[in-house]
């Protein structure tokens, strides 16, 4: 495969991706990150990063708004349920496997 086709499939694969974490605003934050140790949120610092890293000038809130398809604020009062003990618990015990979202490559 081409730099320019990998580059597009990346692209489209990232896309699908944010299709679908939008459509399943059931699926909390708190649960991708004990699942996987990355989250909407993660995403929305990764997107910022490279676009920055781009010379395109985006605040984090921009970048969520890309992610959550609408302002965080707005998702948070439409879909985000308060985290219960266990699932707080489980997040603090697996930081160490969490997303590094500093940015760059």
């Amino acid at each position: 495969m081409d730099d320019q086709t990998r580059i597009e499939a990346e692209a489209a694969a990232f896309r699908g991706l944010i299709r679908h974490l939008q459509q399943r605003t059931d699926v909390q934050n708190i649960d991708l990150m004990n699942l996987a140790g990355f989250c909407r949120n993660c995403l929305a610092k990764w997107y910022r990063a490279e676009a920055e890293h781009r010379g395109v000038n985006m605040d984090y809130e921009q970048a969520r708004e890309r992610v959550y398809g609408m302002p965080y604020s707005e998702w948070k009062r439409q879909y985000q349920a308060e985290a219960s003990e266990e699932q707080t618990r489980l997040f603090e015990s697996t930081q160490d496997g969490h997303a590094d979202t500093r940015g760059g490559n």
